[in-house]
């Protein structure tokens, strides 16, 4: 079997392909995330996983590699981590009462094979009070996560409903994953 190399350091898509149940590496790739939103934010996203999985394969020529990128958007702006506390609560208090949507890409690519998919989830907030904003983000929690929170943390009180895929929420769609790696004989 092919060696399996997840392109990403973040611990939570360590933790969601472990879910897969197959062996792997972590190998990141350090690539330019800019996104160009007139390109389209699902079709940005899906380029860049594929970047992403592109610099680690050309590494690892034998391998198969996971790259995946997700990103919180708000009436077509793109919420990155936020830059400081400041920037956390400008970001909470616009997905304050709101549904956002959360895009992950997926591309799973090999010398011989390549999938690139993409997940668009809603999520809804409920209205949140300044302190609660304030609390919350005297946690930390928020300050290195796309959108300034984590759904499977503290925000998972803020969280109103879904709908769409939990764990590329998360930053990985683990089904979709699993299910294209039960051929990765073809890969």
């Amino acid at each position: 079997m092919k060696q399996l190399i997840l392109a990403s350091a973040s611990p939570r898509r360590q933790e969601l392909l472990e879910k897969c149940g197959y062996p792997f590496l972590v190998d990141v790739a350090n690539i330019d995330e800019s996104i160009n939103p007139s390109l389209g934010l699902s079709r940005e996203i899906m380029r860049i996983s594929k970047e992403k999985a592109k610099v680690v394969l050309a590494r690892h020529q034998d391998a198969v590699v996971i790259g995946s990128d997700t990103i919180v958007t708000l009436e077509n702006e793109v919420l990155g981590k936020p830059q400081d506390e400041k920037d956390a609560v400008r970001m909470l208090k616009m997905l304050s009462g709101q549904t956002h949507q959360v895009i992950t890409g997926l591309c799973i690519l090999s010398s011989k094979k390549e999938f690139v998919g993409v997940s668009v989830s809603d999520v809804t907030f409920e209205i949140l009070s300044e302190e609660e904003i304030n609390r919350y983000v005297e946690t930390k929690e928020p300050l290195d996560k796309a959108g300034a929170y984590a759904i499977q943390g503290i925000a998972s009180r803020y969280i109103k409903e879904i709908h769409g895929d939990y764990y590329a929420i998360m930053g990985l769609p683990v089904s979709l994953v699993y299910e294209e790696l039960k051929n990765l004989s073809e890969y």
